[in-house]
C-alpha cells in the first residue's frame, strides 16, 4: 500500500513538471544558441533556435493535454522565450550581419530584444481571450532566424529594416486568433 502511494505521488510530480522540463529545454537551447553565436558558430546557433521553437511548441501542448497549466509555467515560458526568440536571434543577426553597421546595428539589435520583452510582459498581464496581440516573439524569432539563412541573397542593409519591422510587429496592437 505504502509503495503504491509513493509511486503514485512520484508519477504525479513527474507529470506536473513535464511542461516545465520542456520549457527549460527551450531556454537551454536558446542559451546554447547565444553561446554558439558569440563563438562564431552561427549555423549551429540557427539550428539551436529552431529546435528551441519545437520545444516551445511542445511545452504548451503538454501543459494543456496533461491539464497542468500554471502561473509559474506561464512566467517560465515567457522568460525562456525572451532568451530563445529575443536574445538568441538578435545576437545571431548582430554577429552575422548587423555588427558591420556600427551603432545602428547595435541599436536595432537591442530594440528588437526590448520589444520582445515588452510583448511578453504585455501578454502575461492581459487576459487570454483566444487572440494574440501583436506578433508572438516565437514567430518573430523564427522569422529573424530564417532571414539569416538568406544572408547571401538579401542585401545587408535590409536586415536593419527586418529587425525594426519585427520589433514593431511584436508591440503592435493588432489581434489575430490563436491556433
Amino acid at each position: 500500500m505504502f509503495f503504491s502511494h509513493v509511486v503514485d505521488q512520484t508519477l504525479k510530480k513527474i507529470k506536473s513538471q513535464t511542461a516545465n522540463l520542456l520549457t527549460l529545454t527551450n531556454m537551454s537551447l536558446g542559451g546554447f544558441a547565444i553561446l554558439a553565436a558569440t563563438q562564431g558558430q552561427l549555423n549551429l546557433s540557427v539550428v539551436l533556435i529552431f529546435v528551441a521553437a519545437l520545444a516551445d511548441r511542445f511545452d504548451g501542448m503538454a501543459a494543456r493535454k496533461l491539464n497542468i497549466e500554471s502561473e509559474l509555467g506561464k512566467q517560465l515560458d515567457s522568460m525562456s522565450d525572451v532568451i530563445s526568440f529575443g536574445v538568441a536571434p538578435a545576437l545571431l543577426l548582430y554577429q552575422g550581419i548587423l555588427h558591420s553597421f556600427g551603432f545602428p546595428g547595435l541599436f536595432f539589435t537591442v530594440f528588437y530584444m526590448s520589444c520582445g520583452a515588452f510583448r511578453l510582459a504585455r501578454f502575461n498581464v492581459t487576459e487570454s481571450n483566444g487572440y494574440f496581440t501583436g506578433l508572438p516573439i516565437t514567430a518573430a524569432g523564427c522569422l529573424a532566424t530564417l532571414a539569416y539563412l538568406f544572408n547571401p541573397l538579401i542585401p545587408s542593409h535590409l536586415y536593419l529594416f527586418i529587425m525594426i519591422a519585427l520589433s514593431f510587429l511584436m508591440i503592435a496592437s493588432f489581434k489575430f486568433k490563436k491556433m
